[in-house]
Formats: structure tokens, C-alpha cells, sequence
């Protein structure tokens, strides 16, 4: 067996087997359901993520699009906080208003967890990538992370393009045009909006690839540095799950991206 190959293995066995109990912050005062779930690196390099699992704002992938990549990203020194946030239920605004009260309490514990206030970063999967890429680009200037990490995420609210699910769920049975261009984040891409790691299956059935492709093109236009990863077969879903053919390859490419990033 080849060595990386080992190693990939070894590494995946010690996420697993090794899991730390989180630190579980509520959100809010008298809110029970919007928590922060945070696993804090052992040896802290300064940097950490906020991630936001899918599940077409209806419900959230809380294990393998969250918090099974804990140990993961600790042991290359990076914070994780997985954010359980609340479902819109006709409320268009509460997902990201929960987004960006996670990375103000990021913000506000980084000597308790070690973290450089500049290299706080948000990541999803999915829905939860339109919810990263609405706070990397939405949200008040000093609320926008250092750098996002989308993995095929919904991104565009128009129709041709969509989710439809995550559009119905997060702006209703009929959407007003104003709403679904605010919403449609490659429509939003702007000289602050933050680096960007994207990595997607070319065969995905359930949100069209060109979400990432077309967000990857505002990128390059607007001059945001992106890294975009499109394997030939997974589908969709498959985040930190063993059975995806592509494991190794996407988190060693993001493994090494978070490395070199400059921020």
C-alpha cells in the first residue's frame, strides 16, 4: 500500500476514534435551538472555521458535514465551530443573522481559544455553502470572514439554476425578483468578499454544478482568489464520508490551501 494512502487511512481512524467532547455555546439568551459547537485545536496554529452543514434549510447534516471533520481540522491546528442554525420558516433573515452572530462570538473568545481575530474562516456544505457564501458576502464588513470553503453549495436563487428546495424553504413559494437576486450570491460578489475553496462532482443531480462555476467566474472577475476542485463522479452530499471515491485528493487539497492562503 502506498504511503499516503496509509496515512490518509491512520488520519481518518484518529478523527473517529478520537473525538473531543465540544464546547456548546447557545446562540442566543432565551433561544435554545440556534448553538455553536466548538472544538478547539489542541496546538493552535490561530486559525478557525465556522461551519455551516446543508440540508436545503429544512434540516442540517450535523455529522459528516460538520462535526465529524473536528479532529480533522485539529490536528492541523485549526478551531472548529460547527453552527447549528435555525431554519428561515418564513423568516428569510434568521440563517444569517445566526451566521453572523457565530463569527461575533468567535471574535469575542479568541484569547480563550487561541485564534487570530483575521483568520476566521466560514465553510458549507450545500445549503449550508449558500449560507457561508451569504455571509462572505453579505454581511457587515467587520463580520466577513478571512476566507470561505464551499462544497457544492447552492449559490443562485434563479430559477434555471437552483435548489428548489433551499429556494422554497429560504424565500417562500413565490419569491419576489428583488429577493432572488439579493439571494443569488454570484450576483453578489464584491471587492470585499473573501478567498474562496470550492470543491464539487461534476455529476451532481441535485444542486447544477454551475452554482460553483458561475460563482467561481464573478471571483475571477471582481479579482477574489478561488481554488475550484470539480471530481468526475460523487454526486452530491457526500462531505466527510469515507465512501466518496475523492476524499483524500479534496481534503488534501484544502489541507494544503489553508497552508499557503494568504490572509
Amino acid at each position: 500500500m502506498k504511503r499516503h494512502i496509509l496515512v490518509g487511512i491512520l488520519l481518518t481512524l484518529f478523527s473517529t476514534m478520537h473525538a473531543q467532547k465540544p464546547i456548546v455555546m447557545p446562540l442566543w439568551e432565551n433561544e435554545s435551538e440556534a448553538t455553536l459547537y466548538i472544538y478547539p485545536a489542541r496546538q493552535p496554529n490561530g486559525m478557525a472555521i465556522i461551519c455551516c452543514p446543508g440540508g436545503g434549510y429544512s434540516h442540517l447534516s450535523m455529522e459528516h458535514e460538520g462535526t465529524d471533520m473536528a479532529n480533522w481540522f485539529n490536528t492541523q491546528g485549526i478551531t472548529l465551530a460547527v453552527l447549528k442554525y435555525r431554519m428561515p420558516n418564513g423568516h428569510k433573515h434568521i440563517p444569517l443573522t445566526d451566521a453572523c452572530q457565530a463569527i461575533q462570538i468567535i471574535h469575542q473568545h479568541t484569547e480563550d481559544w487561541h485564534i487570530d481575530s483575521k483568520k476566521i474562516g466560514i465553510m458549507g456544505a450545500s445549503a449550508g455553502g449558500h449560507l457561508a457564501a451569504s455571509l462572505a458576502n453579505l454581511a457587515p464588513q467587520e463580520l466577513r470572514p478571512a476566507f470561505q470553503i464551499l462544497l457544492y453549495p447552492v449559490i443562485t436563487m434563479t430559477d434555471a439554476d437552483t435548489h428548489k428546495g433551499s429556494q422554497k424553504s429560504l424565500l417562500g413559494e413565490s419569491p419576489s425578483a428583488e429577493d432572488i437576486k439579493h439571494y443569488s450570491l454570484e450576483q453578489q460578489v464584491n471587492p470585499l468578499t473573501p478567498p474562496a475553496f470550492i470543491a464539487l462532482s461534476s455529476d451532481d443531480k441535485a444542486v447544477p454544478p454551475t452554482n460553483s462555476l458561475n460563482y467561481a467566474i464573478e471571483l475571477g472577475k471582481t479579482g477574489i482568489p478561488y481554488t475550484l476542485h470539480v471530481y468526475p463522479t460523487g454526486g452530491h452530499g457526500w462531505g466527510f464520508r469515507d465512501s466518496f471515491t475523492y476524499k483524500r485528493q479534496w481534503t488534501d487539497e484544502l489541507e494544503k490551501w489553508l497552508r499557503e492562503i494568504k490572509l
